[in-house]
């Protein structure tokens, strides 16, 4: 019985890619380009049959990451090319002896946290948030998934030197030792290390490159026709002009998610312009640069020094590589004490409504998850929202920070005023609420001052971010601007009340840093259960 053979479809940036072949590879791609199917497989695919029983790094910000993005649209690309897991390759453990796999040339003390391939080549899951995971490897290529997230200084400690140095069995082929760098557009300094690779790329060597491919194809057609012994010579002497052109070559790419509209659709493109703020759709979808904003509420806020990331890599590691929807709880997250209770702090409006959650470590501020509901879904689907994330949290308890804007006050939800609603479906739900009323609403211009201080590390508890956690909050307070009104200093919030619209979302106005002023003036000035001296001089000294 003849085998169907299955077609594939690749869009022009990704066949581009795949037939120049080069060295070094950067592809700053919009969303849904095809960043899976058409760039990091194929090019996993190609080191793997190539170099066999070599060993490659696939690089990830965090295990996390790895499991729940990387690793899935990875797999089904596999799957789609007709590789199977546990047959042609396993993830995770060392192949039975039955598979007759072929062992690798440098042949790992543990297989976990790899995938293992039926001719001995091994990809390595390397995430840097595991300490020291690059370190004593030799690996033979690189793949660094979503860089823009990526620590520039951990790559260059730690994995750019374990795919260095020796040549070994592979020195004749021209992606030894090469790398593919994927990620869309970054819209910050730290996550721009990978930019300047396009001042690397030799414009002519590229061009030559491509036009040693067409003169391979014309040669090729020919011999279609009428086939001649110097054909078979001329495909050889262009094939070593190749190697050795791409063995030198850096290539570089920026292309938006339109280039692959084919399959996407129109659609696609404007229900992202829709629902996506413009600056993560200027950047994810169109792959354009973008400015930071200067003059801002949070200006000390810095992401190098104020955002981390903190999975629970021992809980991942159970899921066995298989990461789904339901898995999105508190078991993941490496920050959360799970003995003490949670403080919390909201805002509440008529279309949005936010919670920020958070506990003290020390002297830092840990932002652990914030939450928000718009439109029909108001506070009791909040509090819902957070008390199921938080189910497998030991200490049903939370601390509950609130000034006067939640009394008196019940256009989100009925009769009653938002605490109240707030405290009822808590204990419906079986937690404990700690009632900690703050009074009047602090100043603008005071509460400025009081988290620039601790932003700065000079006084009060220092402010951390779980980055994954909090995306849109994060976008939020990036993007909070001042203006100067008769009251002196203030935040912009003029636009909190103008009508949602495709360029402006809810989600990433103002709304959800007021939750997180309230949670910061609580957790500084009304500490429950925590010894604190406010008067603590910079952390950094």
């Amino acid at each position: 019985m003849t085998k169907q053979r299955k077609k594939i479809y690749f869009n022009d940036p990704q066949l581009e890619f795949m037939y120049t072949g080069a060295h070094t590879s950067v592809i700053a791609g919009g969303r849904r380009i095809g960043k899976s199917h058409g760039f990091a497989s194929p090019f996993g695919l190609r080191n793997t049959q190539q170099m066999p029983r070599s060993t490659g790094g696939v690089i990830g910000s965090t295990f996390q990451q790895l499991l729940s993005r990387t690793l899935p649209g990875t797999l089904q690309a596999l799957e789609d090319f007709g590789y199977k897991r546990d047959l042609h390759f396993y993830i995770g453990h060392k192949p039975p002896k039955n598979s007759n796999f072929i062992k690798p040339i440098i042949d790992p003390p543990s297989y976990e946290h790899a995938i293992i391939w039926y001719n001995g080549t091994i990809w390595r899951l390397i995430s840097q948030d595991r300490a020291g995971t690059s370190n004593s490897l030799t690996l033979d290529w690189l793949m660094l998934d979503e860089a823009k997230f990526l620590n520039f200084q951990k790559l260059k400690e730690e994995t750019f030197p374990a795919n260095g140095g020796f040549k070994g069995h592979f020195g004749h082929i021209p992606w030894h030792h090469g790398m593919l760098i994927i990620s869309d557009m970054p819209t910050t300094k730290a996550g721009s290390w990978f930019l300047s690779y396009k001042e690397k790329m030799d414009n002519e060597l590229i061009e030559t490159i491509h036009g040693l491919i067409h003169e391979r194809w014309e040669i090729q057609q020919r011999m279609k026709i009428a086939p001649k012994p110097y054909h078979a010579r001329s495909l050889r002497e262009i094939d070593i002009a190749l190697a050795k052109l791409r063995s030198v070559a850096v290539y570089y790419r920026e292309w938006s998610s339109i280039e692959n509209l084919l399959l996407l659709g129109e659609k696609y493109i404007r229900q992202m312009k829709r629902d996506l703020p413009p600056l993560v759709f200027q950047t994810s979808i169109l792959c354009k640069k973008i400015k930071n904003q200067k003059d801002n509420f949070y200006a000390a806020l810095q992401e190098g020094i104020h955002y981390y990331d903190a999975f629970d890599n021992s809980y991942l590691d159970s899921l066995d590589y298989s990461y789904k929807d339901k898995d999105d709880n508190c078991k993941q997250d490496g920050d959360l004490d799970r003995e003490k209770p949670i403080s919390i702090a909201f805002d509440y409006n008529a279309n949005i409504n936010w919670l920020v959650a958070g506990q003290r470590q020390g002297v830092k501020m840990l932002t652990l998850k914030s939450f928000y509901v718009k439109y029909e879904r108001k506070i009791r689907e909040l509090v819902q929202d957070f008390c199921n994330y938080y189910r497998f949290h030991n200490n049903k308890t939370v601390i509950y920070y609130y000034d006067n804007t939640a009394l008196g006050t019940n256009y989100a939800v009925g009769d009653d005023d938002f605490a109240s609603v707030i405290c009822s479906e808590f204990e419906r739900l079986k937690w404990t609420v700690d009632r900690i009323h703050l009074g009047n609403p602090v100043p603008h211009r005071d509460k400025h001052r009081m988290i620039h201080l601790a932003l700065k590390g000079q006084k009060y508890l220092f402010p951390m971010f779980n980055k994954p956690n909090n995306e849109a909050l994060l976008l939020a307070l990036e993007n909070t601007g001042v203006k100067i009104t008769s009251k002196g200093f203030q935040k912009d919030k003029s636009g909190e009340k103008l009508v949602e619209s495709e360029e402006d979302r809810l989600e990433h106005r103002t709304d959800g840093t007021d939750a997180f002023d309230t949670l910061f003036i609580g957790m500084n000035k009304f500490p429950v259960n925590d010894e604190y001296d406010e008067s603590i001089i910079s952390i950094f000294r």
